[in-house]
């Protein structure tokens, strides 16, 4: 099944164990490196208006840097309060040293 993969970003500029913001096609995507895989999200959080790529990778999960609410990066499920939202994400390849995101 074709997608619309999209090209992020070069593999080497992702930061081990952390997670970066890039936008990709207008919108502000997170990705994250957690234990040798490439996961994707928006990078917005779903309670208030802050970016993920700004909080704390710990793990699976992210905490907004605003309001402390976690998500897991992997699914994208809302883990605590305030947040009552999951995150979208995105399919994920590693094509020639650059890491692409299904966008369809």
């Amino acid at each position: 099944m074709p997608g619309n993969w999209i090209a992020a970003l070069a593999l080497e500029a992702l930061p081990e164990a952390d997670v970066i913001g890039v936008s990709v096609e207008g919108r502000d995507i997170a990705l994250y490196e957690v234990d040798g895989e490439v996961y994707a999200s928006d990078n917005i959080c779903t309670h208030g208006h802050a970016r993920l790529s700004d909080g704390f990778l710990e793990g699976r999960q992210i905490e907004c840097p605003l309001h402390q609410g976690k998500f897991d990066v992997c699914s994208g499920r809302a883990l605590c309060a305030p947040l009552t939202e999951d995150i979208r994400t995105y399919p994920v390849k590693i094509e020639d040293g650059r890491v692409f995101i299904d966008m369809s």
